[in-house]
């Protein structure tokens, strides 16, 4: 039987995502490559991007226009499935062009044999 939201493994996964938004604010480039799978079936939707695999990842923040981001995390949620699937999905808030903006996130976490990794990731923008 599969527990879901395990207490331990919830904290885990939450503790890996707070160091994923650190690092997506200050661009830190290592980091965020090194919390995402590296390997080709990785895949990342972003606001403008498609990226497949971890080269593509890679490339597009090594030449992100605007490296630093500023956002408020609002209704973050982290579900677990057993000790090594989790998701984390979460609405922010940003400052874009002078413009109020609001946007949603979804990542799915699994526990390989060297740690936890993304596997999947969604950002998108809510209408103006």
């Amino acid at each position: 039987m599969t527990v879901i939201n395990d207490a331990t493994v919830v904290a885990e996964v939450t503790a890996l995502y707070l160091q994923y938004e650190e690092s997506l604010c200050s661009n830190n480039i290592e980091v965020m490559d090194n919390l995402f799978w590296d390997a080709p079936e990785v895949v990342r939707f972003g606001l403008a991007e498609n990226l497949y695999g971890s080269d593509e990842i890679r490339d597009f923040r090594a030449s992100r226009p605007n490296p630093k981001i500023e956002r408020e995390i609002l209704n973050l949620k982290v579900v677990t499935f057993g000790n090594d699937t989790a998701t984390v999905t979460l609405e922010f808030r940003r400052i874009m062009n002078n413009i109020e903006r609001f946007g949603r996130q979804s990542q799915t976490w699994y526990r390989f044999p060297t740690g936890w990794k993304v596997v999947s990731a969604h950002v998108s923008l809510l209408p103006v």
